[in-house]
């Protein structure tokens, strides 16, 4: 019977049995062949290649039925990696866009009788992450290629380097200090509402308002900027904000580790210190630099400013008082400022932020000394 003519219903019928999915009970594995009817697979069957390739399989089942479960883990993979990537999705999901390629190897030829076999031996083996819900089995891919994780732990890295210890410390500070403030404005605001009455007597109301005393100004601070000095060695003068700091040195007293108290300043050449006051401005609150040199009292310095750009290269004098030490970051050097051992050098080797101390170990000796607070080492550079 010769082939009907293009354009014909029953040619047209066959292009749509050729084309696309067909079912599965008359597809043939080891031969490769899909048949479109019952009766088609019945002489498919019989013939002398089936037979043949049937005789092959006999020889070595283990062999084939392992090649078949390979390519079909293969290709289930990489569909799920090529197009659904790390998400959680449903495993039957995949199952369907994988068996709509005619090429695909079939489930039945496998060692797996069902989805939820495979999906199992997936969570097994370790290539993928499976749960069960209430609408089936979901998996989500684990990539394990070298590239992507270098470039996760590459990313990690920047992220890591981006914040540091220190700067994670004092976002934990000023944490700290704000959550305080508001518990304090909560406290003031919890007062009693009382309505006001008018007694039947014509007697005039009294209000008893409590008015809070005027803050105390903070000292005045000086300030210098620093200028550079030309090719020709012209130097020109500063500009200078004068001011005078008022402090009595009986205020100043602290504390070291014996309790007892210290009549003189914990300022040093080449300590890293931070500005705690706003009376200068924003722009020089929380403001870092180096303590260039000291007064024969102690307790005012001089500090050239490197942090923030905008303040880079200024010059302040201001009272330790309203300074802080800086916490570098773990291994870096440190300078124990008063105590038993006052002026040693020491490396940082542990933070404890919930005690607001750290652990350090002597340069000379070696002896690590545990919890020191804060305000007790500072940042140093020589």
């Amino acid at each position: 019977m010769g082939k009907h003519e293009v354009g014909t219903p029953k040619y047209i019928a066959n292009k749509i049995k050729a084309k696309g999915l067909q079912k599965l009970r008359w597809y043939c594995q080891m031969c490769q062949k899909q048949c479109r009817d019952e009766n088609g697979f019945k002489c498919h069957t019989m013939s002398e290649s089936h037979h043949r390739q049937l005789l092959l399989f006999a020889e070595n089942a283990h062999k084939y039925m392992d090649q078949f479960s390979r390519e079909f883990s293969q290709g289930y993979l990489n569909l799920l990696k090529r197009q659904f990537g790390t998400r959680r999705v449903p495993a039957n999901r995949v199952y369907q866009e994988y068996i709509s390629d005619r090429g695909h190897i079939h489930m039945n030829a496998t060692q797996w009788l069902t989805l939820t076999a495979f999906v199992k031996w997936l969570g097994r083996t370790g290539q993928c992450v499976v749960d069960e819900t209430e609408k089936g089995w979901f998996v989500t891919y684990i990539d394990r290629d070298p590239e992507t994780l270098a470039a996760q732990e590459k990313k990690a890295k920047k992220e890591k380097m981006d914040k540091d210890d220190e700067e994670r410390l004092m976002d934990f500070i000023d944490k700290q200090i704000e959550k305080a403030k508001q518990d304090i404005k909560i406290e003031e605001g919890e007062t009693s509402k009382v309505p006001l009455i008018r007694p039947e007597n014509d007697t005039p109301l009294v209000l008893d308002i409590k008015l809070k005393p005027k803050p105390k100004l903070l000292p005045k601070i000086e300030i210098k900027q620093e200028k550079r000095k030309s090719e020709d060695n012209q130097s020109k003068p500063d500009k200078k904000i004068k001011s005078e700091v008022s402090q009595s040195k009986s205020d100043k007293k602290l504390k070291n580790t014996d309790n007892s108290p210290l009549i003189e300043g914990w300022l040093k050449e080449g300590l890293i210190i931070k500005v705690t006051t706003k009376s200068l401005g924003d722009k020089y609150y929380k403001a870092k630099g180096v303590v260039q040199s000291v007064e024969t009292d102690g307790f005012v310095g001089k500090i050239k400013l490197k942090t923030p750009e905008e303040v880079n290269g200024h010059i302040i004098r201001v009272d330790q008082e309203y300074l802080e030490t800086v916490i570098p970051a773990i291994g870096k050097e440190v300078l124990i400022l008063w105590g038993k051992h006052k002026g040693m050098k020491a490396i940082v080797k542990k933070l404890h932020i919930e005690h607001y101390s750290i652990d350090v170990k002597l340069e000379k000796g070696n002896n690590v000394i545990e919890k020191l607070p804060y305000e007790q080492v500072c940042k140093y550079v020589d």
